[in-house]
């Protein structure tokens, strides 16, 4: 155990060696960047879709909603359960077999007969999509102190590219074969990622030797001894869950008040991906010690956003604008408080960000489940309405961090 001020950033904390050099780094960063995005769409790409998988499926809205639930659901379990393997397995290994078992589970999807099989199949789609969690750890450990964030904010704009693009390609796939060749697509393409990421990474082996009961005792024992993790994590799934209840019910919205098409639907969502772009700006904000100040900005911005959106229903561009201003909030704040979180330990990272990932993941998953019902009886100002609660709370988190006096916190490297 020891003491370290809260804000430590990585340079100050327990030292550790980068395996990455500027040259293999330049070659690296875009392919995890790209593997990130790849993996983690896959948790996306049913949200435009909604309302064609349930008319072939023959459920309703609410019923349909339970797969962006359901997916998140098993995301936060395999962050949960799966993650802290990064601590404990050879990495390179660890990666590309799970990326196999997700091509095999999303022809599992693709082929679902009815809602429960599809529901089932979700799950597992969120459970073993969490590679991407497994890999911004490492790019962490890759890069030296002085560019950790800038690269850990390079490989999560490509996470964020996954998130945002999913949308409009799914939309565009279902198009023109329909929604079930977006999960054949999918399954392609990790076969192609795990491929990828056999010949671009370089084995790496964690120093951590005990067994997974232990690894997985050791991860709680960090939940409990370390606040700034609880607090970025409570932000972030704020932050997240007001993402996922706008994003979650703007088709819907879309389609019924704007009557726009799929391949509508698939344009807006591909103009909210510009929004990915605040990663990199993030990382380097925080690497030059801004990360309060700009993470107090994008809880601001997302209730500026969320307020556009629901003054702005009649007007696609208001939306639109909405879109770009709250993913580019939201994204901004998970490098900084991701960054934050990655200072704590050198040798934790995995188990750290399984902790974090699973609170932020939790709250989307909360927010889904009641985004169909709130969507039913108070249409899109209620949703926006818990949008602008869920982020309020993450505001006041942050404001009570900025008003007390700087203090030393224990945390277990």
């Amino acid at each position: 155990m020891s003491n370290t001020i809260e804000s430590v950033s990585p340079a100050t904390a327990s030292p550790v060696t980068p395996t990455g050099t500027p040259r293999t780094l330049r070659w690296t960063v875009p392919a995890l960047a790209f593997a990130c995005g790849a993996s983690v769409a896959n948790l996306y790409y049913a949200q435009p879709l909604l309302g064609p998988i349930g008319r072939s499926l023959g459920v309703g809205t609410g019923t349909a909603t339970l797969i962006v639930t359901m997916t998140q659901i098993g995301y936060a379990l395999g962050l949960m359960f799966l993650t802290p393997l990064g601590d404990l397995m050879e990495n390179r290994r660890l990666v590309t077999r799970t990326l196999i078992v997700t091509a095999v589970v999303l022809v599992l999807a693709a082929t679902a007969p009815d809602i429960g099989v599809f529901l089932a199949a979700s799950v597992l789609v969120g459970l073993t999509s969490v590679v991407a969690q497994i890999l911004v750890p490492l790019s962490s450990h890759l890069a030296p102190p002085e560019i950790r964030g800038k690269v850990v904010g390079q490989v999560t704009g490509g996470l964020l590219l996954g998130i945002m693009l999913a949308r409009s390609a799914s939309s565009i796939l279902a198009t023109a074969w329909g929604w079930r060749s977006v999960y054949v697509v999918s399954s392609v393409i990790m076969l192609a990622v795990a491929l990828l990421l056999r010949l671009r990474l370089a084995e790496r082996t964690p120093e951590h030797t005990a067994s997974y009961p232990s690894l997985l005792a050791s991860t709680f024992r960090l939940a409990r001894h370390e606040p700034l993790l609880r607090r970025r994590s409570f932000s972030q799934a704020a932050m997240f869950a007001a993402f996922t209840a706008f994003w979650t019910a703007v088709p819907y919205e879309l389609t019924e008040r704007h009557h726009m098409s799929q391949s509508g639907i698939a344009l807006f969502a591909l103009v909210g991906a510009a929004g990915a772009a605040s990663a990199p700006v993030a990382g380097r904000l925080g690497d030059r010690g801004h990360s309060k100040v700009a993470r107090g900005a994008a809880l601001g911005l997302a209730l500026v956003a969320i307020g556009l959106a629901a003054l702005g229903a009649s007007h696609v561009a208001l939306l639109a604008l909405a879109a770009v201003l709250l993913d580019f909030a939201v994204q901004g704040h998970h490098v900084l408080s991701v960054r934050d979180v990655y200072g704590l330990s050198t040798h934790a990272r995995a188990r750290m960000n399984s902790l974090y990932m699973t609170g932020v993941f939790v709250g989307g998953a909360a927010a889904s489940a009641v985004t169909g019902t709130i969507l039913s009886a108070h249409g899109w100002s209620g949703v926006m309405g818990l949008a602008a609660c869920l982020v309020a709370a993450g505001m006041t988190v942050w404001l009570w961090e900025t008003s007390k006096r700087p203090s030393r916190e224990t945390h277990r490297q």
